[in-house]
């Protein structure tokens, strides 16, 4: 898909949360992936912080940044899996105004180019919450780069044609 020169880039402030309760911002590989890959591509990093796999604790930190007009989009990793620890997604429906159930189904069809039928254990998952996208991607390097690489780098790229997520933002939150 193209990308118009023509049209300015405008940079996005970017969270990133890692949902984890074994991971530290020392060994946060899934976490450094996204950073990399977001600031390489132009945007700012506006936040990073690692929680627990708590719903609460997830939550909390959703409405902190949500609530912050310096964050326009939050990427998540890890806790979308199937087992009992795995509630991201969870914590996503309780803080979201709007589903964007596209992001998951994409996510699936370019994870299973790589990893096969193993990618049905996934729940990535979007949404708005007012005003705020959120992301909620697999705590995997590989999930991580299948998301920015196939679907976010465009998408949060203000010039993408024929069109994008941040041309949306001023959209966001009118009645």
């Amino acid at each position: 898909m193209p990308i118009d020169e023509g049209r300015t880039f405008l940079p996005v402030r970017i969270a990133v949360l890692t949902v984890s309760d074994t991971r530290t911002l020392a060994d946060d590989r899934s976490g450094d992936t996204l950073v990399d890959r977001l600031t390489g591509a132009g945007h700012i990093l506006a936040d990073r912080l690692i929680v627990t796999d708590d719903r609460s604790a997830i939550i909390a930190r959703l409405h902190a940044w949500i609530d912050d007009p310096q964050v326009d989009v939050i990427l998540t990793t890890g806790g979308t899996g199937v087992t009992g620890r795995d509630v991201t997604p969870e914590a996503l429906a309780q803080v979201q105004d709007k589903e964007i159930p596209g992001f998951g189904e994409l996510f699936r069809w370019l994870s299973y180019q790589s990893i096969g039928t193993s990618t049905i254990q996934s729940r990535a998952t979007a949404c708005v919450a007012r005003g705020t996208y959120i992301f909620a991607l697999p705590g995997s390097t590989g999930a991580v780069r299948d998301a920015w690489d196939g679907i976010l780098a465009s998408q949060l790229d203000s010039r993408f044609r024929p069109c994008n997520f941040v041309e949306l933002m001023p959209r966001l939150i009118e009645r």
